[in-house]
């Protein structure tokens, strides 16, 4: 391994380890990624089918634009090729996937778009606390990474760093993995806000 995918391996192991403690990629599921090089785009994506608990910082793959590998031997996540077209159009450093249920609980209520404004932890997620309207996007499921991708494309907003998967997951971007985790905490709370208010409205 190079000292570039080295390092890239030892972060991502360990914000694996962190996700799966808080029961957000549970069995084998979710995948991370970070950006090597931009030109052309390469990234190192968490490989498939291993408990990402216990993922070692081997267990990582190089893909293209395309999320392909020429890799022998390991298998990148199949969200591999959406993870690389969120890279390109959003600039992202690093994207996390995860399987949190309020997340997924949110986009089966709110299927066109999940509103949020008015709430502390919104500028966690990097935008203003009051008098601030965030619509995290939501998109239906496919197997198919580039309808996924361009679901996400037409979508996009530059100052709503997240995409909701319905009957899926939640991917969020930064940065870097740091900055991609933070905004991700402060999300996860806010949908889970969310879906709690409205079981709880009279």
């Amino acid at each position: 391994m190079t000292p570039d995918l080295a390092r890239a391996g030892e972060e991502l192991a360990a914000e694996c380890a962190r996700y799966t403690a808080m029961g957000w990629m549970r069995g084998t599921s979710g995948n991370l990624s970070v950006v090597l090089d931009r030109d052309p785009l390469r990234l190192a994506v968490t490989v498939s089918g291993k408990d990402k608990g216990e993922l070692t910082p081997d267990d990582v793959v190089v893909v293209d634009a395309d999320g392909a590998t020429e890799d022998p031997v390991k298998v990148p996540s199949a969200e591999a090729g959406l993870h690389a077209r969120i890279a390109a159009v959003a600039g992202a450093g690093a994207v996390v996937h995860v399987h949190a249920l309020a997340p997924v609980v949110a986009a089966e209520l709110w299927p066109d778009g999940v509103e949020l404004r008015d709430l502390e932890m919104l500028k966690g997620f990097g935008r203003a606390a009051h008098d601030d309207r965030v619509v995290v996007p939501v998109v239906p499921n496919s197997q198919d990474m580039r309808v996924l991708g361009n679901a996400f494309e037409a979508g996009f907003r530059a100052d709503v760093p997240a995409l909701l998967v319905a009957r899926h997951g939640v991917y969020v971007w930064g940065e870097d993995l740091r900055r991609a985790r933070h905004r991700l905490e402060c999300l996860e709370w806010l949908l889970r806000f969310k879906v709690e208010t409205r079981r709880h409205a009279p």
